[in-house]
């Protein structure tokens, strides 16, 4: 169960990447209660999983679902570049939390 606290966890920074961006500085008062709603989320679901999964692998696993999910919504919503180079990085990326997640007790 705490693997899955800690992906929903890491979807929710994507989620706040997100409203960040369309927040436009936070001057969009949607946008940012969606910012705030989703990194408080966020925060409780890592502490949740925090509790079974050792710190710096549910840190790392966090950090990279984000970055990874902005990279993509970043390509897919702000029309951000795919460039054969940046693609690798995040295939390296994801590989690293697949591997996180198989040695993990």
């Amino acid at each position: 169960m705490a693997w899955i606290f800690l992906v929903l966890g890491g979807l929710f920074e994507v989620g706040f990447a997100i409203c960040l961006k369309y927040s436009q500085n936070f001057s969009n008062s949607r946008w940012s209660a969606g910012f705030f709603i989703c990194i408080t989320v966020s925060f409780l679901l890592l502490n949740k999983a925090v509790q079974t999964i050792p710190i710096g692998t549910a840190y790392a696993v966090w950090t990279g679902i984000g970055a990874a999910g902005s990279v993509i919504a970043g390509i897919l919503l702000f029309k951000e570049p795919s460039d054969f180079w940046r693609m690798v990085f995040l295939f390296t990326l994801v590989t690293s939390i697949i591997g996180l997640k198989i040695v993990s007790e």
